[in-house]
């Protein structure tokens, strides 16, 4: 089991956190701890049931917290949302960018998804939300990428080359950013486990997968969203102040093997 750290070191009382994909598994858990934090929080989704749960799991936090459902695959309701989010919070000071298509196959419906949502819902909503973190004193851009962009992989072709492709704007829009002191980092989570998640259901369907997988990290275990909200706090506050352009892969050693 992980190790429970000092709950919420952080003081981001005066943040303004938007999350692009933000009512369950590492989006949830992101909105939560940014919540425990201090910050005021945005969050968005398709599904407006669990948008509702966590965004009452947010408030009970008691901080200002927008809910707002959207398809991320599409640009004009992700320039809608930023924009009402911006004005419900009075601003935006991180944007995190955490939502998936989650295409596994080779097939144009999966290219599509995943194009459209892990890789141009990342550039649409920075654009939109670019004069927002322009007025902030702390601005951040943070993408959720994943250890499958890392190496060549014999299957889900579609779902890693975005992951890839998204690791590689991070640098790019990091470089191009720094002139105006926004930073901008990407966590690459390894395998990650949460209730309704693909690693719990593939441990119900399919146990031999779900073991030949386990056996490869290091750690003997899955990891969980908390693990990589933590990360995400540090990643957007002061203690991280001279970090841009970063790839932080948090898996558990599971890329050692």
């Amino acid at each position: 089991m992980p190790s429970t750290p000092t709950p919420f070191p952080f003081d981001l009382s005066d943040y303004r956190i938007v999350i692009a994909g933000g009512s369950k598994g590492i989006g949830r858990s992101m909105a939560l701890a940014f919540a425990a934090s201090g910050a005021a929080v945005s969050i968005c989704a398709r599904g407006q049931a669990a948008l509702d749960e966590t965004a009452k799991a947010i408030a009970a936090h008691g901080v200002p917290v927008h809910q707002q459902s959207c398809n991320l695959g599409n640009a004009s309701a992700i320039d809608a949302y930023i924009n009402a989010a911006a004005e419900t919070l009075g601003g935006i000071d991180v944007l995190i960018n955490n939502a998936s298509g989650y295409g596994f196959q080779d097939t144009e419906e999966d290219w599509a998804a995943v194009f459209n949502i892990d890789m141009m819902a990342a550039v649409r909503a920075s654009r939109a939300a670019m004069p927002y973190l322009e007025k902030s004193s702390h601005p951040s851009i943070l993408h959720t990428s994943s250890i499958a962009g890392m190496h060549p992989r014999p299957h889900m072709p579609s779902y890693g080359a975005m992951k890839a492709a998204l690791c590689h704007y991070t640098t790019s829009q990091a470089l191009a950013l720094a002139v105006k002191r926004i930073r901008v980092n990407a966590i690459a989570p390894g395998s990650i486990e949460f209730e309704g998640g693909m690693w719990d259901r593939c441990k119900r369907e399919d146990p031999t997968r779900y073991a030949a997988v386990l056996s490869k990290i290091p750690f003997g275990r899955y990891g969980t969203p908390e693990e990589i909200a933590h990360v995400a706090l540090f990643l957007a506050s002061p203690w991280a102040g001279w970090i841009t352009g970063q790839i932080l892969c948090v898996d558990g050693g599971q890329q050692l093997t």
